[in-house]
């Protein structure tokens, strides 16, 4: 090593010839570095006794250093690399097997609420019995609440907890239709749907800046159960948006609506409550103006702004069949609500009952437990309010939905 060294010191002509043929000498590779160091710590020694010069001093020196240090680093470099690839390698694998997990934990969930939904809709179709206090056969719902209520008297026919207040969700824009419509206001007008009705409306088919009617907006609320224009509504009213809810709360005292309280006019908050009893009331009330109950007899609607036309469908089922006639009817869901159904229907050649369904398991639920209690009480009609029973062939829901 010391021959080589000397050498590779005094004929090298400046520090990168030094440096190059050391660092690519096959025995200094081959050496372990802790090993290298003492080597040509030994032979530094030796050289620098043997050729004293500075320059020679000086350039062993040099030499030295920088060659200790290309191959430590050089390694480190290596196994930094080694180590980064076989973690990169590593967590590639981990990516990989987490993500075929996931997508298959996925489809197990899809696949569990599609079942699940499918077993609901099952159960939903069958109506249940239980007998009551004087042993007669009613019905059994699922619901939290629900009422048959009489239009003509307001007799309740049947009811379970239909006084507990609860949560009623887009219900509520019963209310705000009618406090809208109370000054008779121009339907033709137009309107620039603000940002602040779309910010976080969830459901709704308008955008900041659309130029819509105020007849649209009404259609949009109360067919599609729109969010935004529920809250433009309110905001375009004489009374402003604020006014506005405390006339709500006026309005459902003027009714006698005892357990009704609104905090916003789209439904959206849960502080929104009411009964299925004052529900009940409410729904036989708007019945009788037309401006309301013809808009919520309508399978479809057209909004145009501008350029843009918006197709919108009802979200009341027994509308969209048309196999039940819905005189008036407003649907309403949050989480905290479930899923409800205020609606006001006819029997053939019968009376008209109001029939509210609060609280139930599903989307298709509060269809179906509105369609057994209407058949049930059509069964009972006679008993109950002295006229001749309908044909249950005739009030027979055609599929599920």
């Amino acid at each position: 090593m010391a021959p080589f060294l000397e050498r590779s010191c005094v004929a090298a002509v400046g520090i990168p010839g030094v440096v190059k043929t050391l660092a690519n000498s096959e025995l200094f590779a081959r050496m372990p570095i802790p090993l290298c160091k003492h080597r040509l710590s030994n032979e530094l020694l030796r050289v620098m006794s043997k050729r004293p010069t500075l320059v020679s001093r000086v350039l062993c020196l040099l030499a030295t250093v920088v060659v200790l240090g290309l191959p430590s680093d050089t390694l480190a470099g290596q196994q930094s690399a080694t180590r980064s690839s076989g973690t990169a390698t590593k967590k590639l694998s981990l990516k990989k097997t987490p993500a075929k997990s996931t997508t298959s934990a996925a489809r197990k969930r899809r696949a569990t609420r599609a079942a699940a939904a499918a077993r609901a809709v099952r159960e939903a179709q069958e109506p249940r019995f239980k007998l009551d206090d004087t042993g007669a056969l009613v019905p059994d719902v699922r619901a939290e609440a629900a009422i048959i209520y009489d239009s003509a008297t307001g007799n309740v026919l049947w009811e379970s907890n239909s006084n507990n207040q609860r949560s009623i969700a887009s219900i509520t824009k019963v209310m705000t239709a009618v406090v809208f419509l109370e000054n008779s206001p121009d339907l033709s007008e137009s309107v620039v749907v603000d940002r602040a009705d779309v910010r976080a409306a969830s459901t709704t088919y308008l955008r900041a800046g659309y130029t819509v009617t105020k007849g649209d907006l009404l259609h949009l609320t109360l067919i599609a159960s729109d969010n935004a224009a529920a809250r433009a509504l309110a905001r375009v009213s004489p009374y402003g948006s604020a006014a506005f809810i405390d006339r709500m709360n006026e309005k459902a005292k003027d009714l006698g609506l005892s357990n009704t309280h609104y905090e916003d006019p789209s439904g959206l908050l849960s502080s929104n409550v009411s009964s299925a009893y004052d529900m009940a009331k409410l729904i036989t009330f708007v019945s009788s103006d037309e401006r309301i109950a013809s808009v919520m007899r309508k399978q479809n609607y057209q909004v145009t702004s501008g350029r843009r036309v918006i197709n919108i469908h009802s979200t009341n089922q027994l509308v969209m069949r048309g196999d039940v006639d819905v005189q008036a009817g407003k649907t309403g869901f949050i989480r905290n609500a479930g899923y409800c159904l205020a609606t006001l229907l006819k029997l053939p050649q019968g009376p008209q009952i109001a029939v509210v369904v609060l609280g139930a398991k599903s989307n298709a639920g509060r269809f179906w437990e509105t369609r057994h209690l209407f058949n049930w009480f059509s069964t009972k009609a006679q008993d109950l309010l002295g006229v001749a029973p309908v044909e249950a062939s005739e009030l027979k829901p055609a599929t599920a939905n």
